[in-house]
């Protein structure tokens, strides 16, 4: 039977860590996590979490290891509402990135926490 997105998705999460916006915000005061938006530039330009670089989710797997190519390096991707940016976590996860995180929620979440976003 074929596989809805959100089954990916699903799928997905279940192989990946996921952080909440109060863990992910905490991570980002400390420093030494890359933040990776991975929704598209018009929904960046729209707003971001600040500090954040957009690598949208079609070029993920090419862009985030030209831009972070040690695979030790913590990142947290995003995107909206957590879906796309779990599929982006596990195939990442997949191709040797040990401390990759997804955020539960997406900008949707950090947004409505409170978050610090930028335009």
């Amino acid at each position: 039977m074929p596989k809805s997105f959100m089954d990916l998705a699903n799928e997905a999460k279940s192989r990946i860590t996921e952080i909440d916006v109060a863990a992910a915000g905490t991570a980002i005061a400390a420093g030494g996590v890359a933040m990776v938006d991975v929704r598209e530039p018009d929904e960046y330009r729209e707003g971001h979490v600040e500090g954040a670089v957009n690598i949208p989710r079609g070029v993920a797997e090419m862009g985030i290891p030209q831009m972070i190519p040690d695979p030790k390096t913590r990142i947290i991707c995003y995107c909206a509402g957590g879906n796309r940016s779990a599929l982006v976590a596990d195939n990442l996860r997949q191709m040797g990135y040990e401390n990759i995180e997804s955020l539960i929620g997406g900008f949707q979440a950090w947004a409505r926490s409170g978050g610090k976003v930028a335009h």
